[in-house]
């Protein structure tokens, strides 16, 4: 057996347990400045929606790829005289093929100097250069749908905790949980500047649903738990969420690792390869929503669910008892650890029949059996050879 599986072995056990429910604090803390940070990036720099979203022209045009491609797009551009050409996206897809951005152009005088000019610096026919008109209308639809799904998504998974576990407090724990990892992962986008696209969106949704997985999963080992925990006085309720934590943990980072590699292939390629596309703007919102959910799971949703749990009369009332109990038990080992003396001998006084007994003999010595005042008067066996009793 490996060391780390064997760590994994002790933490499903109970031998070794890191008390994440004690400490959460110091994660709200952690979360509370990536929100900020992310709510910063959103607030000052705001995130950059592709043409499908502002709409626009989109133009394609095959050439050979060099290092002075952009920069010589850029300069066909300006030759045009087309006003307001200065914000063009210009980026190069793979070794054979530039694509621009631009702001949404007259189609019958516009859009015919822009292909001349493209075609003319690529070295193609302008009939080759391919265009496309994006009209924001459409950009406006895929908004107005994307915040619909994401609402119904978050309604479903609400109840569907809800109905599954039979516990509100599992529910909003989950929600919570799924909305810091949105807000994470679009201010990441804002922060690093990579635009907003439809796969975006897919990517967003996806990742929720990777968050409510490991969510789950996390919850139901509590659950296992705590369901024989209101009749007992053996743990608190904290206490049995966070031997769930630590059970899972090592399962959750070996799921999370094995998920995050190749999507890290993903991203590594679409952003430093193929250099545009739809590739690294979904693999970014993957990459950043997987460590995301895996870090909401542990860190901010179970604690939560225990502290919710927590302020419950039944939990309290099971806190008291844990106290007690324990308090008893301390008791009772200092009581008997106490020291005694060589020749020690307590006694205690009895009434009627009984005379003293005793309860405590000399260390390693055999014990001395009570003695009753008629025991005491009868003759007790010699232990004489015969040849020397009395008849």
């Amino acid at each position: 057996m490996s060391k780390f599986s064997n760590i994994g072995h002790r933490l499903y056990t109970g031998e070794v347990s890191y008390d994440f429910i004690a400490r959460r604090r110091r994660w709200y803390a952690l979360s509370a400045v990536l929100l900020l940070i992310s709510l910063g990036a959103l607030a000052i720099r705001g995130l950059d929606f592709g043409i499908e979203f502002n709409g626009g022209a989109d133009f394609r045009a095959t050439t050979t790829v060099s290092s002075q491609t952009v920069d010589d797009m850029r300069g066909a551009l300006e030759r045009t005289g087309i006003p307001d050409l200065d914000d063009s996206t210009v980026n190069t897809i793979g070794d054979d093929q530039v694509r621009v951005q631009t702001r949404t152009l007259d189609a019958t005088t516009e859009v015919p100097q822009v292909r001349a000019a493209i075609g003319e610096q690529a070295g193609v026919p302008t009939d080759e250069v391919a265009y496309n008109l994006i009209g924001a209308s459409w950009g406006e639809q895929i908004t107005e749908r994307g915040l619909i799904a994401l609402v119904v998504f978050l309604v479903l998974v609400g109840l569907m905790i809800w109905i599954y576990f039979r516990d509100g407090a599992m529910s909003a724990a989950a929600l919570v949980a799924l909305g810091h990892d949105l807000v994470l992962t679009v201010g990441i986008y804002a922060l690093v500047g990579f635009t907003v696209t439809p796969a975006t969106l897919i990517g967003v949704l996806t990742i929720l649903g990777y968050s409510l997985y490991d969510t789950v999963v996390v919850f139901d080992k509590v659950r296992e738990n705590v369901r024989d925990l209101p009749s007992s006085s053996t743990r608190t309720y904290s206490e049995a969420a966070n031997l769930a934590v630590n059970q899972v943990l090592v399962r959750s980072i070996n799921t999370t690792i094995i998920g995050v590699l190749p999507v890290a292939a993903l991203l590594f390629a679409g952003a430093f390869i193929l250099g545009e596309g739809p590739l690294k703007d979904l693999a970014l919102a993957l990459f950043v929503g997987m460590i995301s959910g895996a870090y909401s799971s542990l860190f901010i949703a179970t604690p939560l669910l225990a502290q919710i749990k927590e302020r419950s009369p039944e939990m309290q009332k099971l806190a008291a008892r844990v106290k007690a109990r324990r308090a008893k038990e301390n008791s009772r080992g200092q009581a008997s650890d106490a020291p005694l003396a060589d020749g020690e001998a307590v006694a205690a006084g009895t009434s009627g029949a009984h005379a003293l007994t005793v309860t405590r003999a000399v260390a390693g010595s055999v014990p001395v059996r009570p003695i009753s005042e008629g025991a005491a008067k009868r003759p007790q066996p010699q232990h004489k050879p015969r040849s020397q009793r009395r008849g």
